[in-house]
């Protein structure tokens, strides 16, 4: 498992996370107000320079109107496709 801010898994986390924001119809410096960050936060983990963990992903999930397990389980359910499709046969 690559451990890089750059690897597929984590910019298919991030995209989830910022579809999630723009389906909430919320900026940037909306969301990094309300989870009380400075704006740099979230452009850093949106722009992959940053790794968030699971109690980041909750609240950022929660601050835009967003069910986290449903966002969590369709991440988890393209991961597992994806790892199926690699496996040789």
């Amino acid at each position: 498992m690559q451990k890089s801010l750059k690897s597929a898994e984590y910019e298919r986390l991030v995209a989830i996370l910022v579809a999630a924001r723009h389906q909430s119809g919320m900026r940037q410096q909306a969301l990094a107000k309300k989870l009380g960050k400075p704006q740099s936060f979230v452009a850093k983990y949106e722009g992959g320079e940053r790794r968030i963990d699971v109690i980041e992903f909750i609240a950022i999930t929660r601050a835009l109107g967003a069910d986290p397990v449903r966002l969590f389980r369709e991440f988890a359910a393209k991961q597992l496709a994806h790892s199926v499709k690699k496996r040789p046969s």
